[in-house]
């Protein structure tokens, strides 16, 4: 049985891993209400990057540098050519993406082949931690996760540029009449969330399997993630990956993953009926 220490060390990773994922789809989702099914792939992207990255001999700290600009551009360019044209037809939106999704993953086949892929982490050992050594990048990625969520704080609540976000989620028409680009605002928001990312899956890319269908395995928690938070930005993002993130690691310390998996699934459909009725009481 894990002692104590462990567990909650594990807990906490799980769940700030999750946010460091879900922060960009908080960005695309739960601030501009945009079904990007691609995220996982962009993710991908990111931890194919660092991959190249590593086999051209840059070493993983130039990949993590690379791997939010790349993926962040070409999130650009999926705004301002797919989903800025179906914005106003969500399920258009959301079927555009998904076959974003497969150009991705088919291309990542193409390029890398199908086999699975390991890269090693920048930190190697552990580090004693709460009276129990703990993997040095898993710590590392903790840390990351807590810095991306200081400066997206930031940059939502005490930065011009996140005042007009804001501004624009609120009220696009009247944020349109008030002479705010919105069009512009949310290219630079999806960008930013492709770019997170892309930091994502470079980070985790040691932790895990890299491989043309991990993103998949990334995605669903992510939309819990956002989907359970009881508010919009980085907060109410990190309680939501929490909720998703740690308590699934908790659950399958005792049971197991599949319970863990059934758990989280069954926690949110409480959460999002909870979360609907209040909307149409509010409706009404």
């Amino acid at each position: 049985m894990p002692t104590v220490s462990l567990l909650l060390l594990d807990a906490l990773g799980q769940a700030l891993g999750l946010f460091l994922v879900a922060s960009g789809l908080a960005l695309t989702f739960g601030l501009l209400g945009v079904i990007n099914l691609a995220h996982g792939e962009l993710l991908l992207l990111g931890a194919y990057t660092l991959l190249a990255a590593e086999r051209a001999g840059l070493g993983f700290w130039a990949g993590l540098a690379l791997a939010p600009l790349l993926v962040g551009l070409l999130g650009l360019a999926l705004e301002l050519l797919v989903v800025r044209r179906l914005r106003e037809r969500p399920l258009d939106t959301l079927l555009a993406t998904w076959a974003v999704a497969l150009v991705i993953r088919q291309t990542i086949v193409a390029l890398f082949g199908p086999a699975a892929h390991t890269v090693p982490p920048p930190i190697s050992g552990s580090v004693e931690l709460l009276g129990v050594p703990y993997p040095a990048h898993r710590l590392l990625v903790m840390g990351l996760a807590l810095l991306v969520g200081g400066l997206l704080a930031w940059l939502l609540l005490a930065t011009r540029l996140g005042l007009a976000i804001r501004g624009t989620v609120a009220d696009r028409t009247l944020a349109a009449a008030s002479g705010l680009a919105v069009r512009r605002l949310d290219a630079t928001a999806f960008a930013l969330g492709a770019a997170l990312a892309g930091l994502a899956g470079a980070a985790t890319a040691p932790l895990v399997s890299v491989d043309p269908q991990m993103g998949l395995g990334f995605l669903l928690p992510a939309f819990l993630a956002v989907l359970v938070a009881p508010s919009g930005g980085a907060a109410g993002t990190m309680l939501g990956a929490g909720l998703v993130g740690g308590g699934e690691s908790l659950v399958a310390a005792f049971a197991s993953p599949v319970v863990a998996q059934l758990a989280v699934l069954a926690l949110a459909v409480v959460l999002l009926r909870r979360v609907a009725g209040r909307r149409l009481r509010r409706e009404r």
